[in-house]
C-alpha cells in the first residue's frame, strides 16, 4: 500500500471499525472491497468509494480486494475493466488481489441448488409483467406467484434444465421465498438467476444462467473474507437481503454491511447509464472527454491522483446527502497546483505588438524564475524580440482608469521585461485590429520608470520564437446545479458553450514539455498538456481550472 495515502477525519465507518476491534471481532483484521461493475469508466463518486475502501483498510493495517461485478455479461467487456484498474493504480492504491464475481459461478450455482433443497427458493415461470403485478406496491403487499408451491424434486429439475439451455431467456428465473407481504420491497421473493444465451468476456458459453446482483455480492464477500463490506446508502434497503442470504446459507464469514452517502457533484450527472448515453450519443468526446466527471475525464483535464484524493477526504464520510459544491473540487486543485506547477506565459487570443524601436535582428534572452517562492523548479530563458504576442484582452483603443492594461498613447509593463507604451493600431478591411505599433523604454528592465505611471503588467509571448498550441478551455457541461433533480431531460440541459478551443502561443521553454505536465499560465489558469492529441509538433493544452471561481461569478454577479 501507497504509505503516502491521506487518513480520513473522524467518521462513523472508523468508529464502528474501532470498536470491532476493540472488541476483538474478525480476530481484529480489516479486510474491505471494491466491486464495480464494468460497464462503464469509473467517475468521482466512485473516487469517494474507492478512497474510502482502500484508504480505511490501509489506516487499520489491512487490505482490500478489487473485484468485478462482472453478472450481466450484455453490458460488461475488458476496455471497462482495464481502465478500472488504471484508474485505480493513478489515484495511488493498490489492491491485494483482483477477483470477478464470474470466478465464483459453481459456487454460486451449488449455494442455489441448497437454497432450493431447503425450500427457500423456486423456478418461477411468471412472465416478467406478471412479475410486478404479482409483486404489489409500496402500499399494498404483493401475492404469491402460482409457482411458488412447486415441489424441491421439480425445482430443482427445472433449475438443472435452465443451467443446461434447455429454455429461453426470460422463460423462467430462478427466486428466493422470503415473504411477498413484507413491507421491504427487496425481501418479496427477489430474482436470483435469470436465462441470458450471451457470451461472457471471462467464462465465455460455459453458463447460460447468470446470477443477479444482490445475491453474488454477499456470497463473493463472504468467500473472500470480507470484514466491512461498505456500499453506498442505495444498498441500505438491501441489506436485509444481504443478511438473509448469508444466513440461510453455509459460509464461514458473515461481512458486515455499511452504508455512506454517495456523492452528487454539481453541474454534472453521476450514474454511469447517463455517462454512457452522453458518449455514445457523441454529446462528449468520449469517456475521457475533460467535461465529464469521470477519472479519466479528470486525469486528462489536469486533475492530479492527490488533489482527488484530497477532494474526497474533504467532503468527509456521511449518511446526510452530499450535494458538493464545484467550487471545492476547483479550490482543491488550485490548492496542489499552487506550489508544483512552473509558472510560464501563454497568449490564448494573440495580437501581434510590433516595438518599433527595438533592434530587428537583436534577442534579448531575460533569465526567470520558474516560481515566485520555489527556488528548487528552477529557471527558463525568455527570449525578447522586437515582435511579441499580446492577448487581445489586454488592450483597448480608449479605457477609463479602472483598465489597468493597454491603451492607445498609455503605458504597461511586459511581465520580465519593458515598459512599452502603444502609439499606432492598425487594422484590416472589417475594423478589426491586427497589430500595435509600440516603442518601449530601455531603462526600465527591473526599473519602473521615473516621474510616469504604468497602468500595469501584462503577460506575452515573442512572435519570433515560441510554440504554436491549441488551448482548451472548458466550462460545466450542464446549465443547472444538478441536473438529475431537474425536470427536464439532462440532454437538454447541456451548456452550449461548456468547452472552446482557442490557437494561441505560449513560451519557446515548452518545446520539451511532456504528457500531462502541468503549468500555471500567469494571468490565465493552470494548465496541463493533453494526454490523448498533443504532439510534439501540435502542443495541445487543456485548462485545468482558473485562477479564480470565473462560473460563480457568472451564475451569482455582483449586484455592486
Amino acid at each position: 500500500m501507497n504509505e503516502d495515502i491521506e487518513k480520513y477525519p473522524a467518521n462513523f465507518i472508523r468508529t464502528i471499525i474501532e470498536k470491532d476491534i476493540a472488541a476483538g471481532k474478525n480476530a481484529g483484521q480489516v479486510v474491505t472491497r471494491f466491486p464495480p461493475e464494468p460497464n462503464g469508466y469509473l467517475h468521482i463518486g466512485h473516487a469517494k468509494a474507492i478512497c474510502l475502501s482502500f484508504g480505511i483498510a490501509q489506516e487499520f493495517g489491512g487490505s482490500t480486494f478489487l473485484r468485478f461485478d462482472d453478472t450481466n455479461p450484455l453490458k460488461e467487456n475488458i476496455e471497462f475493466m482495464e481502465s478500472m484498474k488504471t484508474d485505480i493504480s493513478w489515484l495511488g492504491f493498490e489492491w491485494r488481489e483482483i477477483r470477478n464475481a464470474s470466478d465464483y459461478f459453481e459456487q454460486l450455482y451449488q449455494f442455489a441448488e441448497q437454497l432450493i433443497m431447503a425450500g427457500k427458493a423456486y423456478v418461477d415461470s411468471l412472465s416478467a409483467e406478471e412479475i410486478r403485478e404479482y409483486r404489489g406496491t409500496l402500499t399494498s403487499a404483493g401475492k404469491n406467484s402460482p409457482f411458488r408451491d412447486r415441489s424441491v424434486d421439480d425445482n430443482l429439475d427445472m433449475f438443472r434444465r435452465m443451467r443446461a439451455g434447455e429454455f429461453k431467456d426470460g422463460e423462467h428465473i430462478l427466486r428466493l421465498k422470503i415473504d411477498m407481504a413484507s413491507p421491504n420491497m427487496n425481501l418479496r421473493d427477489p430474482a436470483i438467476y435469470r436465462i441470458r444465451h450471451v457470451r461472457h468476456h471471462q467464462t465465455g458459453d460455459q453458463w447460460c444462467i447468470y446470477p443477479l446482483y444482490d445475491y453474488t455480492h454477499c456470497i463473493s464477500d463472504a468467500l473472500e473474507g470480507i470484514t466491512h463490506s461498505l456500499c453506498d446508502l442505495g444498498f441500505e434497503a438491501h441489506r436485509p437481503l444481504y443478511d438473509w442470504v448469508l444466513d440461510n446459507i453455509e459460509v464461514d464469514c458473515h461481512p458486515q454491511q455499511i452504508e455512506f452517502s454517495r456523492l452528487n457533484l454539481q453541474y454534472t450527472v453521476m450514474s454511469k447509464r447517463k455517462l454512457k448515453q452522453l458518449v455514445e450519443d457523441q454529446l462528449v468526446s468520449g469517456w475521457d472527454d475533460p467535461r465529464l466527471p469521470t477519472i479519466a475525464g479528470l486525469r486528462r483535464r489536469g486533475y492530479t491522483p492527490a488533489s482527488i484524493r484530497e477532494f474526497c477526504r474533504r467532503i468527509g464520510v456521511t449518511k446526510s446527502d452530499n450535494n458538493v459544491e464545484l467550487a471545492m473540487l476547483q479550490s482543491v486543485i488550485r490548492d496542489d497546483l499552487e506550489d508544483k506547477a512552473p509558472r510560464v506565459m501563454g497568449v490564448l487570443n494573440p495580437l501581434k505588438v510590433v516595438i518599433e524601436n527595438f533592434p530587428e535582428d537583436q534577442v534579448e534572452n531575460l533569465t526567470v524564475a520558474n516560481h515566485p517562492k520555489i527556488e528548487a523548479l528552477g529557471t527558463r530563458t525568455l527570449p525578447f524580440t522586437r515582435e511579441v504576442y499580446i492577448d487581445r484582452d489586454d488592450f483597448r483603443e480608449e479605457a477609463n482608469r479602472k483598465y489597468k492594461r493597454l491603451v492607445t498613447d498609455g503605458e504597461v509593463r511586459l511581465r520580465y521585461g519593458y515598459v512599452i507604451k502603444a502609439h499606432q493600431v492598425i487594422k484590416d478591411d472589417t475594423g478589426q485590429i491586427i497589430e500595435l505599433r509600440c516603442t518601449y523604454d530601455p531603462e526600465t528592465l527591473g526599473e519602473n520608470p521615473v516621474g510616469r505611471k504604468v497602468r500595469g503588467v501584462i503577460h506575452w509571448v515573442s512572435a519570433q520564437q515560441n510554440q504554436p498550441a491549441e488551448i482548451r478551455l472548458f466550462e460545466p457541461l450542464f446549465t443547472v446545479d444538478f441536473p438529475d433533480a431537474s425536470d427536464q431531460d439532462y440532454r437538454d440541459l447541456l451548456n452550449a458553450d461548456s468547452s472552446t478551443i482557442l490557437q494561441g502561443f505560449v513560451e519557446a521553454s515548452l518545446a520539451d514539455a511532456t504528457v500531462e505536465q502541468r503549468f500555471q499560465f500567469e494571468r490565465e489558469g493552470y494548465f496541463c498538456i493533453d494526454n490523448k492529441d498533443s504532439r510534439p509538433d501540435h502542443l495541445v493544452f487543456n485548462r485545468v481550472v482558473g485562477l479564480r471561481d470565473s462560473w460563480a461569478k457568472v451564475e451569482q454577479p455582483d449586484d455592486n
